[in-house]
């Protein structure tokens, strides 16, 4: 792929990943019944089919996303932003795969009831390792976008308190109301800046390391020769 298109989709996708995160949470109808939450996935399956689409899609997004992000760890720390972006990776595709569970919470609580459905989609989440198997790599995969984004903070190629955001606000989102909303305003900022600046580069500076800073001896030597 042309550098130019490795960079405008890795800067694209990390823009829209919060977004389609967002229109996730919002459509979810367990998040927005509060207090009648229980069942609300058994009363509402056609909301919790595009809350699940949109959900797993602001995960897969953010694959583009992250491999743009290791591509431009190039100067420091380049063995451990490359092993925190990898942890990454895996973190979220394992978080994509859980969307999946959303439908059959749905299904079973609108033909077998809430407490019936419930106990069987939990029994087969137990049964399948979800908790090991996909929630806890899916936990470390944001840990490994919070150490990738502050390895790029650290090259100086992000703010420092673009990655936290990031992470914090995709934690805080499912906190509805506030949590929603801080955690939005947190992600798409975090993201946001992180996806405007790969956009902003040049294709040079995309595919290219920057030339080493040079001393002041060593530019008067060169004169010299």
């Amino acid at each position: 792929m042309p550098h130019n298109l490795r960079r405008l989709s890795a800067g694209v996708c990390l823009v829209a990943a919060p977004l389609f995160y967002i229109a996730g949470l919002v459509v979810d109808p367990a998040l927005r019944a509060g207090d009648q939450a229980d069942g609300a996935y058994g009363r509402h399956p056609g909301q919790v089919s595009v809350s699940a689409a949109l959900l797993h899609w602001s995960w897969v997004l953010l694959v583009p996303g992250i491999i743009g992000m290791i591509h431009l760890v190039r100067r420091r720390a380049v063995l451990f932003g490359h092993v925190a972006g990898v942890v990454a990776l895996l973190g979220v595709v394992n978080f994509s795969a859980l969307m999946l569970g959303d439908f059959f919470y749905a299904r079973l609580e609108a033909d077998l009831g809430t407490a019936e459905g419930d106990r069987l989609a939990d029994a087969a989440f137990a049964a399948g390792g979800a908790l090991w198997g996909f929630q806890v790599p899916g936990f470390l995969g944001l840990l490994g976008v919070l150490l990738l984004g502050l390895t790029l903070a650290y090259d100086k190629r992000v703010p420092w308190w673009a990655p936290p955001a990031m992470v914090i606000g995709m934690l805080a989102g499912p906190v509805y109301p506030i949590g929603m909303i801080v955690g939005s305003l947190l992600y798409v900022a975090g993201a946001g800046v992180i996806g405007l600046r790969m956009l902003r580069m040049s294709d040079a500076e995309w595919a290219a390391d920057p030339a080493p800073a040079q001393s002041p001896a060593s530019g008067n030597v060169a004169a010299t020769v």
